[in-house]
């Protein structure tokens, strides 16, 4: 009997305490040659600094299939919901943005 060809699945479990996931509204990335680092945060209004609340380290290959699975579900997303618009991009210089402080040019 051949064996079945394809991905093999697996089950993905998650504990309570991640199922209710982490607000995050800032993040922090910074790499190596060999990993990427995202730390993950949150910065309240009026508050001097921001608290890590998770750290992610993966492989630079895994950091660019997230890079396609996010821009993917962003079209998704738009596609239904419509266009994600971003208000104060050149004036904010805290968020989700490059080294630079602001959304890198493609």
């Amino acid at each position: 009997m051949d064996k079945p060809t394809g991905p093999t699945p697996f089950k993905v479990e998650i504990k309570e305490e991640e199922g209710l996931g982490i607000y995050s509204n800032l993040v922090m990335i910074t790499h190596s040659p060999s990993e990427f680092i995202l730390d993950f945060a949150r910065h309240l209004p009026g508050l001097p600094s921001a608290k890590v609340m998770a750290r992610i380290v993966m492989t630079p290959q895994h950091a660019k299939l997230l890079l396609k699975a996010l821009e993917q579900n962003i079209k998704k997303y738009e596609e239904r919901f419509g266009e994600i618009k971003l208000f104060g991009m050149e004036e904010k210089k805290i968020g989700f943005a490059g080294p630079e402080g602001g959304i890198p040019a493609t």
